[in-house]
Parts: C-alpha cells; sequence; structure tokens
C-alpha cells in the first residue's frame, strides 16, 4: 500500500469517526484506492453506491481543505460515478 494511502486512510477517518452512511470510494490515480462505509476508512477496491476519482494532488488539496470538492468536480478535477447524492453527503463532510 502507498504511503499516499496510509495518509488519506489516517485522514479520512478522522474525518469520518463515527463512519459513513453507504458505500463510497474514492480513487486516487497511481496509488490505489480507499473505501468509505459504516465501518469507517480502509485501503480497498470493491463495489461502491459511489465512486470519486481524482489524482493524488487534488485528492490531498480536498482533503487538506484547500479545495472544494464541489469545485473540484465542477472544473473536471474530481469524478463522479454513481449516486450523486451521496457523493454530495460526502463532500459536506469533506468541506
Amino acid at each position: 500500500m502507498s504511503e499516499m494511502i496510509d495518509a488519506a486512510v489516517k485522514a479520512l477517518s478522522a474525518k469520518l469517526s463515527g463512519g459513513f452512511d453507504g458505500v463510497a470510494k474514492f480513487v486516487i490515480e497511481g496509488e490505489g484506492a480507499i473505501m468509505l462505509d459504516a465501518s469507517g476508512v480502509r485501503a480497498g477496491d470493491e463495489e461502491a453506491d459511489v465512486t470519486l476519482t481524482a489524482e493524488a494532488d487534488v485528492f490531498r488539496s480536498i482533503l487538506d481543505g484547500d479545495t472544494n470538492p464541489t469545485m473540484a468536480f465542477m472544473t473536471g478535477k474530481l469524478k463522479v460515478d454513481g449516486s450523486m447524492g451521496m457523493a454530495m453527503k460526502l463532500g459536506s463532510v469533506l468541506g
């Protein structure tokens, strides 16, 4: 597992201390994937209700609070596949 994935799992775990209502996947291009669900955050690549895909620098910027997830989506830096409602819920947790 990459250092980026390890760091992202820790950062997302802190933001989602109670887990996430649904199943979401972040795909970080060139690094791997992270799963978020009711049991918490972990590295993995499984089926999800929504999949968000971004380059590592964009993902890091979203986690650090420097980039708004909605703006990243609107400018094409963040791709969403699946439930847009769940993506918005996740965006509000991250933003």
